[in-house]
């Protein structure tokens, strides 16, 4: 599994609690639900390197 860095996020209660909500329908950590989120808006920008995988690995420690 690749090296991660951690980071403080801070966000409104609402927010969390939609994309608590989001990660829970899909088996997904919160955690997990945000780095999803962002590979997909990197993807689609075209801003991820060219050597990285379609899909982020899924962490193997549930937040």
């Amino acid at each position: 599994m690749a090296a991660k860095k951690n980071f403080v996020l801070r966000i409104d209660e609402k927010t969390y609690a939609a994309l608590e909500k989001w990660a829970a329908d899909e088996f997904r950590s919160v955690n997990g639900q945000i780095e999803w989120l962002l590979h997909r808006a990197l993807r689609d920008a075209g801003r991820l390197p060219k050597n990285q995988p379609d899909e982020p690995e899924t962490p193997s420690d549930p937040q």
